[in-house]
């Protein structure tokens, strides 16, 4: 049952997660002010050994276990474009959208509020969540997604996703989540290709863009 409270703007609920930074309460729809989490389908590349992991599921799926079927409380802020409640919620005394950022489940949005920027930073020094890895602000992955051709968008036959570009940089090879990675596109019949791993890359003589 979903309770509203017109005079504190509260929205009282069972929590169901959809994603990293929104949630479903009865038939209203929250997006968590003031943070962004990676998107569903975008991957990060971990620091440590270079593997590239699904973190905007990853992300989803933190927070479901932390929240889901969970009673909360969320402060309307604002309303979005879509018509959703954008809101603080809370968890008895707890902030979620601070925890969410503390955690590394999700960045700061600092295009609405800066709020939770020190708490980013904290994640960042940690190297908690998606801070373990180079990724592409979801803002920027969301823009990218929107304006990079079809054909960038569209991964090789056999599920490759390490792309092989040469330039007049020479050979270079993107992985996916790094900047300029949705914006790449291959062309075989220059003699440019997919890879599935990162050492196979540099066997073929490809170094990582960036290095």
């Amino acid at each position: 049952m979903l309770l509203a409270s017109s005079a504190v703007a509260d929205v009282r609920g069972t929590v169901r997660v959809v994603d990293g930074d929104t949630f479903r309460m009865g038939s209203a729809t929250i997006r968590l002010h003031g943070i962004d989490a990676p998107e569903g389908k975008q991957t990060c590349t971990r620091k440590s050994d270079g593997a590239v992991w699904r973190c905007g599921a990853w992300s989803a799926e933190q927070v479901r276990a932390r929240y889901e079927g969970r009673r909360v409380r969320c402060q309307e802020i604002d309303r979005d474009s879509y018509g959703r409640i954008v809101g603080r919620c809370f968890l008895n005394e707890e902030e979620i959208n601070r925890t969410l950022v503390q955690e590394g489940y999700a960045a700061a949005y600092t295009r609405y509020s800066r709020r939770y920027l020190d708490d980013e930073k904290g994640a960042i020094v940690a190297g908690r969540g998606i801070w373990s890895s180079e990724f592409t602000r979801p803002e920027d992955w969301r823009s990218a997604q929107r304006n990079a051709p079809p054909a960038a968008q569209v991964s090789s036959s056999d599920g490759c996703r390490i792309k092989g570009n040469i330039s007049g940089s020479g050979r270079i090879y993107h992985m996916p989540g790094q900047e300029n990675y949705d914006a790449t596109r291959i062309n075989t019949s220059k003699g440019e290709r997919w890879f599935c791993s990162e050492a196979e890359a540099r066997a073929a003589g490809w170094r990582r863009a960036g290095r």
